[in-house]
């Protein structure tokens, strides 16, 4: 598939989504179920149709990889996303300080079912699945259990924002690494351009770390939505011609998924259309 199909679930739930209320107050307008595929073999599939900010997806999902839950590392380096959901008003619903978000996806990620200390901290017992993910890559390729999840019920209301990009598998064919991704709630205009990308990029440096070459990356849906403050933008978006994707480019030295640092990731041929600003739902 390519940018077209993303253009036409927007153009579906633009159409047939029906309106509902929400956590956030805002308002949706969303269908439930969907499923997009994008080609990582020759190209990257960072939308063109507005400008998507590579730069806030690359350090975010090291921050994910690291196993990172406290905002400063993101705000160190310019990358403001997570802020709202790290004020000092949040963070107090959970007993943590400012800046602390909790067992978000890195915590799930590296730390999963994690022993939770008197002081607030987690002890280092947890699963470490990106770890186990890597192991099994290379030891056992055929595997139907490549599975990372970062749903936790134990902890889904422990955060402000419990995992929405829920649970993803790895396929192993042919010398080649897909993923398939279940995310459960999906912000259509805001947020799943940037799943797209992060989760692409995730199987490239993935499939490199284990001597693959990239597959392709399976995007699933439960509620796909658009907020009712979005939806002229989403027309605005609309109305562009997609242009040809970008090719991204990793540093080959890098063998080690842990390793990889901003520097490592190299876009090339982007020519996208402006930006489209539009406000986020807390």
């Amino acid at each position: 598939m390519s940018e077209a199909a993303y253009l036409q679930l927007m153009k579906e739930v633009l159409e047939k989504g029906r309106e509902r209320k929400d956590r956030t107050g805002v308002g949706t307008r969303g269908l439930f179920g969907g499923q997009l595929r994008f080609d990582l073999r020759e190209s990257f599939p960072l939308l063109t149709t507005k400008k998507v900010h590579l730069k806030s997806i690359i350090h975010e999902l090291l921050w994910f990889v690291r196993g990172e839950t406290h905002v400063q590392p993101l705000k160190d380096v310019g990358v403001s996303i997570w802020d709202e959901w790290a004020t000092a008003e949040q963070t107090a619903k959970f007993g943590r300080k400012e800046g602390e978000l909790g067992p978000v996806y890195g915590h799930q990620w590296r730390n999963f079912g994690a022993t939770l200390n008197a002081d607030g901290t987690y002890a280092k017992d947890g699963v470490d699945q990106l770890a186990r993910l890597m192991h099994d890559l290379k030891e056992k390729p055929a595997s139907r259990r490549l599975l990372v999840t970062g749903w936790n019920p134990k902890e889904a209301d422990q955060v402000a924002l419990p995992p929405c990009h829920t649970l993803f598998q790895f396929h192993v064919q042919d010398g080649e690494l897909s993923c398939h991704l279940y995310q459960r709630s999906a912000d259509l205009f805001l947020g799943v351009p940037f799943n797209i990308a992060s989760y692409s990029l995730f199987t490239l440096m993935i499939a490199q770390a284990a001597g693959l070459k990239g597959g392709d990356f399976v995007h699933s849906f439960g509620d796909v939505h658009l907020y009712s403050n979005h939806l002229e933008q989403a027309q605005l978006q609309l109305s562009r011609t997609p242009k040809t994707f970008p090719q991204m480019k990793l540093n080959p030295a890098r063998k080690n998924l842990f390793e990889f640092v901003f520097e490592d990731f190299t876009l090339e041929n982007y020519d996208p259309h402006p930006a489209i600003k539009a406000p986020v739902a807390v």
